[in-house]
């Protein structure tokens, strides 16, 4: 795949200024060795799980951004715009989880955009503030972006895939911490957890002006009615990242009904990926004002329940 010559402006919502790469932290600048993400907690669908709350966070991602040395905090729905705002200048970055919610009406996908609003923004001004958005994340991130949804079939259920990395992955920011042996098993092994019915296909990212100017195609997979759609991403200029599959599973979900990977490189892969997320997180210098006030908004004020009795996760936290 040939990388675009230039980078068009995304108007209206986005007019960054247009740089190769996002921008970097001074030599001398700090970084943040206590970062704390936010995970966007997510609507109750499913009618085994209402009894237990309103909305909800799968234990493996809290997990996963623990694994790479960050914190957590859950962030509710149903806040005001002031109130998230708040949030935003405590927390180091953003998750957006995978699950299944209206990524134009719900109110996952209306608090979603704020957060990417005051991101795009802060970011902008040279406060550096990352997002990562997986599986229906993914679809979010592309939504928010292109202002629309460009979701088609794309169905690759409970099925491991090797990626088919285009000629961007080799300079992006996401793999680059990556050995080169280990590149070469993930486009050899199977080693990404897929479980969506729904994508942006190849064709239309690539037709898409807002979103080839914005994002950076990494990767690709073949979806199982042959249809080819867009596997991972990052922004060109912006720290926003997105992957298809779900790396959190490599490590922290074992139900033997789902192919979960759990081979020595998906491991890897996983850890890496946690980590480099994480580490993005550190170069966010937001803060709580007071200790007993981040004390309180961490998920450690909670307990997961078990719940793989009715779903493919172990554990969840219900709010």
């Amino acid at each position: 795949m040939q990388r675009p010559g230039l980078i068009l402006l995304l108007s209206a919502l986005l007019t960054p200024p247009i740089s190769a790469r996002p921008r970097r932290l001074r030599p001398e600048q700090p970084l943040n060795n206590r970062p704390i993400i936010g995970v966007l907690t997510q609507e109750v669908t499913d009618k085994e799980m209402k009894p237990y709350g309103s909305t909800y966070i799968p234990s493996s991602y809290v997990k996963y951004i623990e694994s790479g040395g960050g914190r957590v905090m859950p962030i509710q729905l149903n806040q005001t715009s002031e109130e998230h705002e708040k949030i935003f200048k405590s927390i180091n970055g953003l998750l957006l989880i995978g699950g299944a919610s209206d990524l134009e009406k719900s109110e996952f996908s209306h608090t979603a955009q704020i957060y990417f609003r005051l991101a795009v923004k802060a970011n902008d001004l040279g406060d550096y503030f990352p997002i990562w958005g997986t599986c229906m994340g993914f679809q979010l991130l592309t939504v928010l972006v292109a202002e629309e949804n460009l979701l088609s079939k794309t169905v690759a259920e409970n099925i491991s895939l090797p990626l088919n990395l285009t000629s961007e992955a080799s300079s992006s920011r996401m793999f680059e911490d990556f050995p080169a042996e280990l590149i070469k098993a993930l486009t050899e092994e199977a080693l990404t957890g897929n479980f969506h019915h729904y994508g942006v296909t190849e064709q239309v990212f690539k037709g898409n002006q807002k979103l080839s100017s914005f994002y950076s195609m990494l990767s690709t997979n073949k979806a199982e009615n042959g249809v080819i759609f867009v596997s991972t991403m990052e922004g060109k200029t912006y720290p926003f990242y997105g992957v298809q599959w779900h790396p959190e599973v490599n490590r922290f979900q074992w139900s033997p009904l789902y192919d979960f990977p759990h081979s020595r490189n998906a491991v890897r892969v996983a850890s890496l990926l946690a980590e480099f997320f994480v580490n993005e997180g550190r170069k966010s210098l937001h803060h709580f004002t007071q200790v007993q006030e981040e004390n309180r908004a961490l998920i450690y004020n909670y307990n997961p329940i078990y719940v793989e009795n009715f779903t493919a996760y172990e554990q969840v936290y219900f709010f």
